[in-house]
């Protein structure tokens, strides 16, 4: 077994996820500024501090995506932040992009940047202490789009990423998100990821990427927020697992699902029933933002003193996603620990 497949699987192997912990300063300013709490370096690193110091981290969270300020960060105490992830046995990740910027040829499309000076780096974010990277890319869905150009650009700088990544020692997370926004069907996201993902694979064979040391991170099969369809979370998990089961390579380790705007419970409802329904040998887990924060970011912003509590309610989310990727949680298990 590769040292690469090692580290994948001890990111998502035994009923353990990722904590998406990489939102942007100009992202992390949105959520913080949505409770009320001034956006500053120190406030961002002490609500990261807490979730990442939290009891959860040890059986339910196989590694911590972060970005460029927080890895560099250090804890109150003086310890450095990725030393504080892999005491829980965590492995500490970094986003690599440097954003989805105006796709040209297709204005209203984006093409995902950072590839300039992405060797060096790695190798600086190999010494802070990451194993593992991301880089995401993003479809739209309408009548025109995704257009064939975002799908074969966007699949080739994933593929180059990947290669550099694997050529410095660490894992890359390969997300191309089709985007929940518009008026589809689940049926047009269905046929849109199935696309998007065969062609990424194609261009990740063509650069010699080790796809047993990589990670899928894709959307589930969703309708658009804006479609009047209704679907149950059974049709979610069986259309999702039939996409991936045809469009995945068998070598790729796993597979952890981007939240993509559901709710914590809508999030952790679809990965259980994903998992009941799993006729696959993909580990199927989450690397969620939002829906493993979100409750915690809101009791945290009442009073950023008041660790204990955030610690709790984070450590219940996270214990619910660690069921769901065993396809062992319910709607009677979230009400009874909640």
């Amino acid at each position: 077994m590769s040292e690469l497949n090692n580290i994948a699987l001890t990111v998502i192997g035994n009923g353990k996820g990722i904590l998406a912990a990489d939102e942007s300063t100009g992202t992390m300013t949105k959520r913080l500024d949505g409770v009320n709490v001034e956006s500053t370096s120190k406030n961002r690193l002490i609500f990261r501090e807490t979730l990442f110091s939290s009891e959860s981290m040890k059986n339910c969270i196989g590694g911590v995506i972060l970005y460029d300020e927080t890895i560099k960060q250090s804890t109150t105490s003086g310890k450095k932040i990725p030393e504080l992830i892999s005491e829980s046995n965590s492995v500490p990740g970094i986003k690599v992009d440097t954003g989805a910027k105006v796709l040209a040829g297709s204005s209203k499309e984006k093409i995902t940047e950072g590839l300039d000076g992405l060797r060096e780096r790695l190798k600086e974010y190999y010494k802070l202490g990451a194993r593992f990277t991301k880089w995401r890319a993003v479809y739209t869905i309408s009548e025109d789009y995704p257009s064939k150009l975002s799908i074969i650009s966007n699949a080739h700088a994933l593929a180059r990423y990947a290669a550099l990544v694997q050529e410095n020692g660490m894992v890359p997370i390969i997300e191309p998100e089709v985007l929940m926004d518009g008026n589809h069907a689940a049926e047009d996201c269905y046929n849109k990821t199935s696309e998007v993902i065969k062609r990424c694979f194609e261009e990740l064979i063509l650069n010699k990427v080790d796809l047993k040391g990589t990670i899928l991170k894709p959307n589930m099969i969703l309708p658009g927020n804006k479609s009047q369809q209704k679907i149950s979370s059974e049709d979610i998990s069986k259309l999702t697992v039939k996409c991936l089961k045809e469009s995945v390579p068998s070598e790729v380790p796993g597979i952890a699902f981007l939240s993509g705007g559901q709710t914590e419970t809508e999030a952790t409802e679809n990965l259980n029933s994903i998992n009941i329904n799993n006729n696959t040998n993909f580990i199927m887990t989450y690397s969620y933002g939002r829906a493993l924060q979100q409750s915690a970011l809101k009791n945290w912003s009442k009073n950023i003193e008041d660790i204990k509590e955030t610690q709790a309610i984070f450590n219940h989310r996270a214990n619910m996603c660690s069921l769901a990727a065993q396809g062992k949680w319910s709607k009677d298990i979230e009400k009874q620990s909640n």
